[in-house]
């Protein structure tokens, strides 16, 4: 045989080779896709589902919460038909069953063999009539070869009192009863008193506009909590609370001459734009009075505390994760004291994209006595931490820094070692310093910020004992009289 005509021969039986290969794929294919499609009614061959429970953290009563997904498998090489879905109870659980939202018209679903079916859940709770909490509880029950397979259904309902859009012209009281559910901007022109206990669930853009005197008395037991109002979880094992800018802010403001006070005892702010905002018209005596004791502002997509033409004494309070001024003070007398004020926002200190606005390149604090429309001032930092991201966290604005009226003492500061008379016995940070328990969020180890001292903080034993003896307790109720750390919280090991 020529040799031309050995290699069209041997191609020849390349080519009806191949066709068999195809034929038998094909034969196998439709072999296999008719087992996956054929029925079986083996009651040891059983559905799988992604989760046996599915739980919904508080649900306001009156309104939907967001979907769940929950997929049914079918892990077998046969295919099963579902022969009815049926609720235990069916009385505050909404269910789609493979984009089927009528319960009547679940039957005999058949699952192909190694293929899903797609659940989607939402809980609705109607009024409860109660001001605590009440869990609620179900269960989707699948029902097919004589097996059941169930997927446990609960929630917290909690009734709330919705405020709308509104503008007080008298005083108004904010009690603990049952928390309130804030939609818009509210304006307080009288005195607004606010409860020990009492809840804010703020929506988006909700804000807080108070004119008049402001008394927040929460209690360590009892903190008062402004926060927005999505309990659930953005995606995966990241709840919604730490996602920065979900409302706008809460804002003091005084247009008058006559005094006013701003009293907030155990007031965590969270996760808004603004954290507190405090600003008066005048910059003549006297100027409006704010207290902080005890209060937490965190994870904020702007200002964490602005305080303009303000007399300030903030106490035992943690500032933390602001995308831009975390403490800004600007006309007034100021005096913070055992204040943890931390500066890690967004990247590279979570590498999860969660937030609406991202890092400025400014200091955790910054004193600004440069502009010309505003009070005297005066500052006093006594045994705070103020470190952060920034190799500059500390910033004095003023003509003349030297004589600029204000003490600095006792602090761990992450910033250049700062050469003015007012500054002594301060410790300056090292990139070397590990300060804290935690300041990043490792969302894949369920590690969130934690501002606690670390035990090689260098804060620890830093502060001024003379100054530490007027708040002998940190914000955790420890206490300071055998050794004075530096920032709201002592080292607890």
């Amino acid at each position: 045989m020529r040799a031309g005509e050995k290699r069209k021969a041997e191609s020849g039986k390349r080519c009806r080779l191949a066709a068999c290969i195809f034929m038998l794929s094909a034969v196998l294919c439709l072999l296999g896709s008719c087992k996956q499609e054929q029925v079986s009614y083996d009651p040891s061959y059983k559905l799988a589902l992604s989760t046996d429970s599915l739980a919904f953290d508080t649900v306001f009563t009156g309104f939907g919460t967001s979907t769940r997904r929950v997929i049914l498998h079918n892990p077998n090489p046969n295919a099963l038909v579902i022969e009815s879905i049926s609720f235990l109870k069916g009385t505050h659980f909404r269910v789609n069953v493979d984009g089927e939202a009528d319960a009547t018209r679940w039957k005999n679903l058949t699952i192909r063999g190694g293929d899903s079916a797609y659940i989607f859940v939402r809980a609705y709770i109607d009024p409860l009539g109660q001001d605590n909490p009440l869990i609620v509880t179900d269960e989707l029950l699948f029902h097919y070869n004589g097996n059941e397979t169930s997927l446990r259904l609960s929630a917290i309902g909690q009734d709330v009192t919705l405020l709308g859009k509104n503008d007080y012209s008298t005083a108004q009281h904010l009690t603990a009863k049952k928390p309130y559910l804030i939609t818009d901007t509210l304006i307080f022109r009288g005195d607004l008193t606010i409860d020990a206990g009492a809840t804010l669930y703020m929506r988006n853009n909700a804000a807080i506009f108070a004119v008049g005197n402001v008394t927040a008395g929460g209690t360590l037991a009892e903190p008062i909590i402004i926060r927005g109002y999505r309990t659930d979880n953005l995606f995966d094992s990241v709840p919604y609370a730490f996602a920065s800018g979900q409302w706008n802010g809460v804002y003091l403001l005084h247009t008058g001459n006559e005094p006013r006070s701003y009293t907030l005892r155990y007031v965590d702010i969270l996760s808004g734009n603004v954290g507190l905002f405090c600003q008066s018209e005048n910059t003549e005596a006297p100027l409006p009075m704010l207290t902080m004791e005890g209060c937490r502002i965190h994870n904020m997509s702007v200002y964490g505390l602005v305080c303009l033409n303000v007399d300030a004494t903030v106490v035992n309070s943690e500032i933390s994760n602001c995308a831009s001024y975390g403490v800004y003070l600007q006309g007034g007398t100021h005096t913070l004291v055992h204040n943890t004020i931390a500066a890690y926002f967004g990247y590279p200190y979570t590498n999860l994209n969660i937030h609406s606005a991202q890092r400025e390149d400014v200091a955790a604090v910054f004193i600004n006595n440069l502009s010309k429309q505003m009070a005297p001032m005066s500052t006093y930092l006594y045994n705070n931490i103020i470190t952060g991201a920034r190799k500059n966290c500390l910033v004095l604005a003023a003509p003349l820094p030297d004589y600029y009226i204000g003490e600095f003492k006792g602090n761990y500061l992450r910033a250049d070692s700062i050469n003015l008379p007012q500054f002594t016995a301060n410790t300056y940070a090292t990139d070397s310093d590990t300060v804290f328990v935690n300041n990043r969020y490792l969302y894949k180890e369920y590690r969130y910020y934690d501002y606690h001292l670390d035990s090689i903080s260098p804060a620890i034993g830093i502060g001024d004992k003379q100054v530490a003896a007027q708040f002998p307790l940190d914000r955790e109720g420890e206490s300071r009289t055998e050794r004075v750390d530096a920032g709201c919280y002592q080292y607890k090991p």
